[in-house]
């Protein structure tokens, strides 16, 4: 039987988790911890969503080079964003799987408003 892993939480700072984290909704909660700094999350943002238009490209246009293309932009943003404003390591280096439907999950958890490109006190889930 697999136990989920529970976060453990020091004076309110930032829960530690034990890697690899085996059940998705644990990942994903660690995942927005790794994801405070509002420049960081702006970037992620637009990193995916140059993404989504080269995805969009690459099957409109039959031209397989722009999956590349979508790839190459949403990881330089994002990492850009972990390097110089979380300075911490991208998840994509712990748990890249996860890692990559987190992306998507963040996104759209900004587009539906949940989660705040201004403020973290705006957001609507814990982050």
């Amino acid at each position: 039987m697999n136990a989920s892993i529970q976060p453990k939480f020091d004076n309110e700072q930032q829960p530690e988790f034990q890697l690899p984290i085996r059940d998705y909704p644990t990942f994903y909660r660690f995942y927005l911890t790794e994801h405070r700094n509002i420049m960081s999350r702006r970037l992620h943002a637009t990193g995916s969503s140059i993404g989504l238009y080269f995805f969009s490209q690459a099957i409109l246009k039959r031209k397989p080079r722009y999956f590349a293309y979508g790839l190459l932009s949403g990881y330089a943003c994002a990492w850009v964003g972990h390097f110089m404003f979380e300075k911490n390591k991208p998840a994509s280096f712990k748990q890249p799987f996860y890692s990559f439907i987190s992306d998507w999950r963040m996104l759209s958890d900004i587009v539906k408003g949940n989660l705040s490109l201004k403020d973290r006190n705006l957001d609507k889930i814990d982050s």
